[in-house]
């Protein structure tokens, strides 16, 4: 459990702290080009979810995210797998960063615009809290292939 909130709270603050980076040093009209076109640094103000999905619906994805803060932190006492603390303590880290944003960031509360400023060619423009939640899929898949569930029945 204590792990969780370890891996929540690093992923949240270092969303944060990027974000607050990015916001002070880059543009959408200039993006800085770290791999040439291929990998670039680009402030995007996105009101929607994922690709940019849904922009009218940011309250919806407020209220979604909400609700996966509350299930994670109600399952959270019951995980004894240190593989899905992990796991948890990321999504839970990358929902906080982006509901952060969703609360107090402009147009207004619960309608905030998210900070994505990591861009890939052909792939649309993210930030650290979206890959948290990415790699958290990823890690949940190779768990459950695994068979590895989130409590050890035998405890």
């Amino acid at each position: 459990m204590r792990r969780l909130y370890l891996v929540a709270a690093l992923t949240w603050g270092l969303d944060i702290a990027t974000k607050i980076w990015a916001v002070n040093n880059l543009s959408a009209r200039n993006p800085v080009e770290l791999l040439g076109s291929f990998f670039q640094l680009t402030l995007v103000r996105n009101p929607g979810a994922a690709f940019s999905f849904a922009t009218g619906a940011t309250i919806v994805f407020t209220f979604i995210s909400f609700a996966a803060v509350i299930a994670i932190l109600y399952y959270s006492t019951k995980i004894t797998s240190l593989g899905w603390a992990n796991t948890l303590g990321l999504v839970l880290g990358g929902v906080l960063g982006n509901l952060t944003d969703r609360l107090f960031r402009s147009p207004g509360f619960l309608k905030g615009e998210v900070i994505d400023w990591l861009e890939l060619t052909h792939w649309p423009v993210f930030n650290l809290a979206d890959s948290a939640i990415v790699v958290a899929a990823f890690l949940a898949i190779v768990l459950t292939i695994r068979n590895v569930g989130p409590v050890d029945v035998a405890k």
